[in-house]
């Protein structure tokens, strides 16, 4: 058993900060996320990609896939996001870019989606103190194990003494001393 709480104690949920993290480290989000019909056309409207491999399954069919495919953008921004709660809820300054995108197999609908995150580099920001610069490798695959996508991520974090120092707290945070 844990130690009791003091009345009104709120621990909040946060990411990790760029001086908690260690190269060579792997995070695995979980749960997965199902891709649904419904999330593929939402998205892939709502984005005006009119592209038929996604919205028309008539034409798909005498594709080579033979039938629609998840829109790619839609696998990766669930790719990073799937992340956030893990390692930069709350902790990141900026996302700095994304390079080397891959999807080396296409998403279905109904497929399930799971990412591991690699911590490939930590610095501190020469010019930003009490910031660093962590670059990751997103790996998606399907429920099979299948790579469906990969994606290498930079982006600007908070050391803990640097967010406290500059009177930032992580997003959410609702009382002194939590």
């Amino acid at each position: 058993m844990g130690e009791a709480q003091e009345p009104g104690e709120v621990i909040v949920q946060r990411g990790l900060y760029f001086d908690e993290l260690k190269t060579g480290v792997r995070y695995a989000h979980r749960p997965g996320r199902t891709l649904t019909e419904a999330d593929n056309v939402l998205f892939t409207t709502l984005t005006m990609n009119t592209q038929g491999l996604h919205l028309d399954a008539a034409w798909s069919q005498g594709q080579p896939f033979g039938q629609r495919l998840v829109n790619s953008m839609l696998t990766l921004a669930t790719l990073v996001g799937q992340s956030v709660t893990q390692l930069t809820q709350g902790t990141i300054v900026a996302q700095l870019g994304l390079t080397d995108i891959r999807f080396p197999h296409p998403l279905f609908h109904g497929d399930t989606l799971y990412t591991e995150t690699e911590i490939t580099g930590v610095r501190e920001s020469s010019s930003r103190p009490g910031q660093g610069i962590v670059t990751m490798v997103h790996t998606g695959r399907n429920q099979d194990g299948v790579v469906v996508a990969s994606a290498e991520r930079s982006v600007l974090m908070w050391s803990r003494a640097g967010h406290e120092a500059a009177g930032s707290e992580p997003a959410g945070r609702e009382a002194a001393g939590s």
